[in-house]
């Protein structure tokens, strides 16, 4: 099975004062298409970071980062730019959409940035598989953390990513909310083959995954692969 993201002795650190803090220590990992991943640990582990470096976000000090057969360490940040729009999904915490926007044209901004001639449609059936079909006009402040949330889930899956990274997605919401944005996710993500990679809190979300890679101070302490998930 390919390889879909592949790690190689990562290494970051951020000026704190007149001090380096040394966030990542030589991380190495790699996930397969189709794969679900958890990453996991407690605040300060390193865990966005990483992510935030995996997705070609920020830049590592040190190591490698091959993303869906592209090696980041060769891009500039528009090459980088273009790569994540064409090949990846993003999910967060605090749901990222914009708020000027409605339901509809927050998940369509992605596809015409791709050239999508029917985007409004595409954006439309895919409102409609999470359940939103009747909100499609409404803005972000109409709508519940919940629903905020489906149309992320919508916006990330609609330009058929290899990759969907989702940073804490359950994050903002109650448990009952949040069970229902995993098992929707989920179910997305298994229709749709799409390679999913989620930093997450919640280890009965991590559990659902088929690897666990568990941080703490910034350095692997374990990693889980179950045959099934």
């Amino acid at each position: 099975m390919a390889k879909i993201l592949d790690v190689r002795n990562l290494q970051k650190s951020y000026s704190s004062g007149s001090k380096q803090l040394q966030v990542l220590h030589d991380i190495t990992f790699s996930i397969n298409e189709n794969e679900t991943f958890a990453i996991v640990g407690p605040s300060g582990s390193g865990k966005t970071t990483l992510l935030g470096l995996c997705a070609g976000l920020d830049y590592a000090d040190d190591g490698a980062i091959e993303l869906c057969g592209v090696s980041l360490n060769d891009l500039s940040e528009d090459e980088r730019a273009i790569l994540r729009n064409q090949k990846v999904g993003f999910v967060f915490q605090n749901f990222q959409l914009l708020p000027t926007l409605t339901a509809i044209e927050n998940v369509s901004v992605p596809l015409e940035l791709q050239g999508a001639k029917n985007a409004a449609e595409i954006a439309k059936n895919w409102l409609e598989k999470v359940g939103l079909i009747d909100r499609l006009e409404h803005y972000p402040s109409q709508l519940s953390g919940g629903e905020q949330q489906r149309v992320a889930l919508a916006r990330a899956f609609s330009n058929a990513p290899e990759v969907l990274f989702a940073d804490e997605p359950t994050g903002n919401l109650d448990e009952e909310t949040g069970q229902k944005i995993v098992d929707l996710l989920l179910n997305l993500n298994k229709e749709n083959g799409t390679t999913l990679v989620i930093v997450t809190h919640d280890l009965d979300l991590a559990k659902k995954t088929q690897n666990i890679l568990k941080l703490k101070g910034g350095r692997i302490i374990d990693h889980v692969i179950k045959a099934n998930a």
